[in-house]
């Protein structure tokens, strides 16, 4: 553990944080936690009356990290009480703007010429700050508005520390604490790491941009403002300037004299082809990250963070949204028993019927009273009570579907999202059979087909050898062995059988070279009548199989 001086603040802050938290309501079953950690009693925690509120303003003077970390758990049902998730899906940044002294010498440092040289005009004022970066309106020389996002002077430093601390104290825990193993905290923590390093180079976030501007080119409503390479570095991004206001800074009137339905339609559809068709999605559309345009079109900001699934995560989504739409509870739970991990003694009775509950307890059709987002966030603590350990990409989808929830909302109260979804499920299904029958993906087919067909006769090889040789071992598990030696004594009379009826039909195959007074049909006698034989017994044979056998798999 590091104890360098300029450590050791950091490590009091982040105690005194750890003990105020440990006795309250913060963490579900936070008794437990509690006692866990400090030994603390029932009456000794009722005198925490921390309000989520507090738990907020806490993150934020603990500095940047620690406001992702509020903004991860807002996404962790399985952590933390509905009233604290509810506060931290406002947790934004509140800080101050960083002197436009040390803006122009960080600028000038990264694109290696004087602001006054690079641009036409610069305001010294920013547009907006955060904790990681702040942004400056300007002008290039060839006349064209930018935006520029320069990062914080000392920050990634601070980051790396704030990290450091955080990492060794969940280690610490994690030996020690029970609880933190079983939430599996030590990934969060990881999950943490991964994002803010990747919101903190610029270079990526500019190929975030061009990415997502291209494969969101068809929505011709949705904007992605591009960056300006030649002023962009992985401390500087210089990027179109969009003219436009917060989503939520729409004024009433222009909701009245506006239907913004159709606009809300082509986001609504813009969002789902991100996740399920594309897998790569802006992960955090936060009212400050959605502005509507001058010219009432949505521009998507910020992609520093962003979401990524893979293909099978894209389809098991894909039908997790469209049995949501449809109320399809069952379905539902299928879909996150598939996808999640979990033990073999979990009630799965128990699951599938607390998912059916929450779903007719979510029946609502107007983008005012729905929570696509909230309920998928719900179904993840209803997951996580149940024993089931659920993919970071679900976290992700109730995080962008629950800011999502309150767009759609603000912009058009009566839109339909449920037969919004509908209508596009179709349109979504067919895009992705089109993306499979790629020559790439056919191509892949094809690698594996002649993969198997390459390795099909050695394997064959082996297996007839093992069986000649007798040393062909089948591994049963869990058998009935009564069941077993039944099913293998049938096997072999239909074996026996089916050689007598072999036997009969080349018999008679062979009667019929040999000339006889006693005909069949003009045939020899004794050789119709082999046929005869063969042909019922093969009809029998036959019944047992496809009839009998289809009434004992019923009986299972």
């Amino acid at each position: 553990m590091s104890i360098l001086p300029e450590s050791i603040d950091r490590y009091r802050k982040f105690f005194v944080f750890i003990i105020k938290y440990a006795n309250s309501d913060l963490v579900k079953n936070s008794s437990e936690f509690s006692n866990e950690i400090t030994g603390a009693s029932d009456q000794e925690e009722k005198a925490f009356g921390d309000k989520p509120q507090d738990l907020v303003e806490d993150l934020k003077n603990m500095g940047p990290v620690f406001i992702k970390l509020g903004q991860l758990l807002s996404t962790r049902p399985d952590l933390l009480p509905n009233e604290y998730l509810e506060a931290l899906t406002s947790l934004q940044d509140d800080v101050e703007e960083v002197p436009y002294e040390e803006i122009e010498q960080i600028i000038e440092e990264e694109i290696g010429s004087r602001i006054s040289k690079a641009f036409e005009s610069f305001d010294k004022g920013p547009l907006a700050n955060a904790s990681l970066g702040q942004v400056h309106r300007a002008t290039l020389r060839s006349g064209k508005d930018v935006a520029v996002k320069i990062q914080r002077p000392g920050i990634r430093l601070r980051v790396v520390k704030d990290l450091e601390v955080l990492q060794e104290m969940t280690d610490f825990a994690t030996k020690h604490v029970n609880l933190v193993r079983k939430y599996d905290l030590s990934s969060l923590v990881e999950e943490l790491r991964h994002t803010i390093l990747q919101e903190l180079d610029y270079v990526r976030e500019a190929r975030n941009l061009e990415i997502l501007g291209e494969n969101l080119k068809q929505f011709k409503e949705i904007i992605i403002p591009q960056a300006i390479k030649d002023y962009s570095t992985s401390r500087v991004l210089t990027m179109e300037y969009i003219s436009g206001k917060k989503i939520t800074s729409i004024s009433p009137l222009a909701k009245v004299e506006n239907d913004f339905s159709p606009l809300v339609e082509q986001l609504v559809h813009a969002y789902l082809h991100q996740i399920v068709v594309d897998g790569f999605a802006h992960a955090d559309p936060h009212p400050g990250n959605v502005h509507l345009t001058d010219s009432y079109k949505v521009a998507l900001m910020d992609l520093g963070m962003v979401a990524k699934f893979s293909p099978v995560m894209q389809e098991n989504l894909l039908k997790l949204l469209v049995a949501l739409s449809k109320k399809n509870g069952d379905t539902i739970a299928n879909i996150l028993l598939d996808i999640s991990e979990y033990s073999a003694d979990i009630d799965t009775s128990e699951f599938k019927k607390n998912v059916n509950r929450l779903v007719m307890d979510s029946q609502a059709d107007l983008a005012q009273d729905l929570e696509t987002g909230r309920t998928i966030i719900e179904m993840n603590r209803i997951s996580a009570e149940a024993g089931l350990k659920i993919p970071v990409q679900l976290n992700l989808l109730g995080k962008i579907l629950l800011n999502m929830d309150q767009i759609v909302a603000t912009l058009a109260p009566n839109f339909n999202l449920s037969k919004s979804i509908d209508r596009y499920t179709d349109d979504i299904l067919s895009e992705k059979t089109r993306q499979d029958l790629r020559p790439e993906n056919f191509l892949n087919t094809l690698i594996e087909s002649k993969r198997l067909a390459e390795h099909l006769p050695e394997r064959l090889n082996k297996i007839t050898e093992n069986l000649a040789n007798n040393k062909l071992k089948i591994h049963v598990e869990a058998i009935d062995e009564k069941r077993f030696t039944d099913g293998f004594q049938k096997v072999a009379n239909r074996i026996t059988l089916g050689l007598i009826i072999a036997s009969m039909i080349i018999g008679a195959a062979m009667l019929m070279r040999i000339p006889t007074k006693f005909t069949l049909f003009g045939y020899p006698g004794l050789a119709i009548t082999f046929f005869l034989l063969a042909a019922i017994a093969g009809l029998i044979l036959a019944y047992a199989i496809v009839i009998k056998d289809e009434d004992f798999k019923k009986k299972i």
